[in-house]
């Protein structure tokens, strides 16, 4: 392998978190692959029953990305599921017990 083919090769992350199991996949990539073409690559949505991809809902290293973003040499892809409740929601529910809970005292 020349070193120019060295060069065109680039690693990255792949990962995808449920509640209860988390999966990482290391893959290799030619440069200039985007972050749609690592997760197919990856297989990772696959391995989860009912899981449906939305390429709205992809980052890198936790920001937000396109799905055609084209990858770097040691990115880490993160394929983000849907919000089970409104984060804004469950602290506002949980200030409103911790209020109750301290006036009952």
């Amino acid at each position: 392998m020349s070193s120019q083919d060295k060069q065109s090769i680039i690693h990255v992350e792949v990962v995808l978190a449920m509640p209860d199991r988390q999966e990482l996949r290391s893959i290799e990539m030619t440069a200039g692959s985007t972050v749609t073409e690592a997760i197919m690559k990856s297989g990772l949505p696959d391995l989860f029953e009912g899981f449906e991809l939305d390429l709205d809902k992809v980052g890198i290293f936790g920001n937000k990305v396109s799905a055609d973003q084209m990858l770097q040499h040691g990115d880490r892809v993160e394929i983000y599921r849907p919000l089970v409740a409104d984060p804004k929601e469950v602290r506002r529910q949980r200030a409103l017990n911790q209020n109750e809970a301290s006036s009952r005292k």
